[in-house]
């Protein structure tokens, strides 16, 4: 499902609870995020719909390397050529994907939290745990990219180790990734949060790591899973910050 201008100049993809992003300007366009492995055929929907075509693509940016955020990049990078961009320390996930640290097991939460049982299921209906590595990256280390956009890099670990959000200040929005959700697809919950503990590597750094969020004092935030957020980065790090880990 393709939503436009979620943010000025920024359109949502929603595949099966997971969210990725197109962003636009004169120059190009810069794909936040890669979704599924089947998105690859609402990424060429989308760009129908926008008038656009692959070419028109310069730059892929991760915000990290799990699986259901790895979807179709390779597929861009070895067909069309796009430049992938990732965070030095999540290089190793766009290998092995599926070997991602957590802070507690995944077998607690597929017995009790019912209410992801859906995602669970469209998950697997979409080959979310099988996306293809990324045979070669560009790693982030700097805080400027010079993608379409004008994105500055916001180094927010703790989801994972090298979890990075995309500040477009001119339009007013973070791109948050799975920094911080209003949806989790680990628990069912809606609300501002950090991902559950089956799919964070470090709680206490991810919740530190909101402070980053909330310094851009930005107006509308751009999940992973779940609505955006327009009322404000603050009060959305404010909420994230009383629910804690779980």
């Amino acid at each position: 499902m393709l939503r436009t201008n979620v943010a000025d100049g920024i359109h949502c993809v929603e595949d099966s609870y997971v969210n990725w992003f197109i962003v636009e300007d004169d120059s190009g366009l810069t794909v936040v995020d890669a979704g599924l492995p089947t998105s690859w055929e609402s990424l060429l929907q989308a760009l129908s719909e926008l008038d656009r075509r692959l070419r028109d693509i310069k730059a892929l940016l991760l915000t990290h390397g799990h699986f259901d955020h790895l979807g179709f990049a390779e597929r861009l990078r070895s067909h069309v050529g796009v430049p992938v961009y990732i965070h030095d320390n999540d290089v190793p996930l766009t290998r092995h994907p599926r070997q991602y640290g957590r802070d507690r097991p995944l077998t607690w939460y597929l017995l009790t939290q019912f209410k992801a049982l859906p995602m669970v299921a469209e998950f697997t209906k979409n080959r979310a745990w099988w996306p293809r590595p990324v045979e070669q990256v560009h790693r982030i280390r700097e805080t400027t990219l010079s993608v379409p956009g004008a994105s500055r890099v916001l180094f927010t670990p703790g989801h994972t180790l090298g979890h990075c959000a995309f500040h477009f200040p001119e339009r007013d929005t973070v791109v948050a990734g799975d920094a911080v959700v209003t949806l989790d697809p680990y628990r069912g919950t809606r609300r501002p949060q950090i991902v559950s503990r089956a799919a964070t590597v470090d709680p206490e750094r991810a919740l530190r790591s909101l402070d980053v969020l909330a310094g851009t004092g930005a107006r509308t935030v751009l999940t992973g899973h779940g609505a955006a957020w327009t009322e404000g980065v603050e009060r959305l790090v404010e909420s994230a910050l009383q629910h804690g880990s779980s």
